[in-house]
């Protein structure tokens, strides 16, 4: 426990240095702007997520992990209400090469990944709701929990745009794993 408290420390550290450089704005603005004031300071944080998730990759290899950060990328990459079949090869790509998601055999997280963008494509409403029941399955474990969070927003971060959508599943992903989403600047 020692170990995510000095990340959690070190995330706050990050986060208190970019409200800081930004003044109070605090990122909340509003269209296309809003999403993109804080560019650099959301990428120094989908690199301090990044770090921290390989730092406690160990930890990272139950079932409840592999399936609630899968279903965490397929909303990511559903957030805006569709997945074309560019950007579902780009979002596995990013899932096959990501650090701490090669703890688990490729076709394990290509077959649930698939399955929630299955289900988010035919009914957004429905496939939501079952995305978020396997992500709440990471709410015992709270190391898992900020995990799969941190997982979606590196995924949602590596393409340099942080769309309001990504922002509000990953907001109700929070709430699933009972979550502040300001923890994660969110």
């Amino acid at each position: 426990m020692a170990l995510f408290d000095r990340l959690k420390d070190q995330a706050k550290g990050l986060q208190q240095q970019v409200q800081g450089g930004r003044g109070t704005s605090g990122g909340h603005g509003g269209g296309h702007g809003g999403g993109r004031a804080g560019g650099g300071s959301r990428s120094q944080l989908v690199g301090l997520f990044k770090t921290q998730l390989g730092s406690i990759k160990a930890e990272l290899k139950s079932g409840a992990y592999r399936d609630a950060s899968m279903a965490m990328c397929a909303l990511v990459a559903a957030a805006d209400g569709q997945v074309d079949a560019s950007e579902m090869q780009q979002m596995e790509s990013m899932i096959l090469t990501n650090e701490v998601l090669q703890n688990f055999p490729p076709e394990q997280l290509r077959t649930r990944f698939h399955k929630h963008v299955e289900q988010l494509t035919r009914n957004f409403a429905q496939g939501k709701s079952e995305a978020l029941q396997d992500i709440a399955k990471a709410a015992k474990k709270p190391t898992e929990a900020r995990a799969v969070v941190q997982t979606g927003i590196v995924i949602a971060g590596a393409d340099g745009h942080f769309s309001q959508a990504e922002q509000m599943v990953l907001r109700e992903a929070c709430a699933a794993l009972n979550l502040d989403p300001a923890e994660f600047q969110l």
